[in-house]
C-alpha cells in the first residue's frame, strides 16, 4: 500500500465521487429512475414499465438503451462500485499513516453511503440478482474494495499502531458497518453524512488502535 503525505486529503469533499452522471443523456434518466424503483420496490418487485415511467419514457425506450432490466441493475451497480473503489483507494493514498488512511477510507466510505443512500442501497443489496458473468465481475470489485482496507489495517498492525488479530474479520467489520449507514439513513435524518462519516471514520480508527 503506498500511503502519501497529504494528510486528511481524503475527508475533503470534493474526493467523494458521485456513482453516477446526473441526468446529462436519456440512459442516465433511466438510471436514476431504475435506481429510485430497485431501492423502493426491489429489482424483481421493479417493472421495466414502472422505470419508463418514472424517466417519461415509453417502455419500449428503456430497450432502446439497455437490452434487459437486468443489464440496467448491472450499469448502476458497476458504476457505483468503481466509484466506491477510486474513492477509497485515493484516500487511502494521500493519507501519511495506516491511521490516517483507516480514518479516512472508513469515514468517506459511511459518508459516501449516507450522501448516495438510494445508489448505495442498489450497488450494495441488490447486486446479487445479476447474472452469473455480471455478478462475478462486481464481486471482483468488492474484493479490491476490501483489499484497500486490509492492506490499511495489515500495515497499522506491522507498525504496532493497530492491536488486531485477525485482518479479514476486522476488515468485513468495519467495512460493514459504513455499507448499513444506507439501510437507515434517508433525507429526513439531522445527521449530515459529513457528520456520519467524521463518526464512523474515528470510531474505526478507536476499533483497531492500541491501547
Amino acid at each position: 500500500m503506498s500511503l502519501a503525505t497529504s494528510a486528511g486529503a481524503g475527508n475533503s469533499p470534493e474526493r467523494l465521487h458521485s456513482p453516477r452522471v446526473l441526468g446529462t443523456t436519456t440512459a442516465d434518466r433511466l438510471k436514476e429512475a431504475a435506481i429510485i424503483e430497485f431501492a423502493e420496490r426491489g429489482f424483481h418487485a421493479t417493472t421495466t414499465r414502472d422505470i419508463a415511467a418514472r424517466a417519461g419514457l415509453s417502455p419500449a425506450g428503456v430497450y432502446v438503451h439497455f437490452p434487459s432490466k437486468e443489464d440496467l441493475l448491472y450499469a448502476i451497480t458497476l458504476t457505483g462500485h468503481e466509484a466506491a473503489l477510486e474513492m477509497l483507494q485515493e484516500a487511502a493514498a494521500d493519507s501519511p499513516t495506516p491511521t490516517d488512511a483507516l480514518r479516512a477510507t472508513v469515514g468517506n466510505f459511511a459518508r459516501w453511503h449516507a450522501e448516495w443512500f438510494r445508489d448505495a442501497r442498489v450497488v450494495q443489496y441488490e447486486f446479487p440478482h445479476l447474472s452469473h458473468d455480471h455478478r462475478e465481475h462486481i464481486l471482483d470489485l468488492r474484493k479490491q474494495i476490501n483489499a484497500v482496507v486490509a492492506d490499511i489495517l495489515e500495515a497499522g498492525r506491522v507498525a504496532g499502531d493497530f492491536d488486531i488479530e485477525d485482518v479479514p474479520a476486522t476488515t468485513l467489520a468495519v467495512l460493514s458497518m459504513a455499507v448499513d449507514v444506507c439501510r437507515w439513513y434517508d433525507s429526513e435524518i439531522r445527521r449530515s453524512p459529513e457528520s456520519i462519516g467524521s463518526s464512523y471514520g474515528e470510531l474505526a480508527v478507536r476499533l483497531v488502535s492500541r491501547r
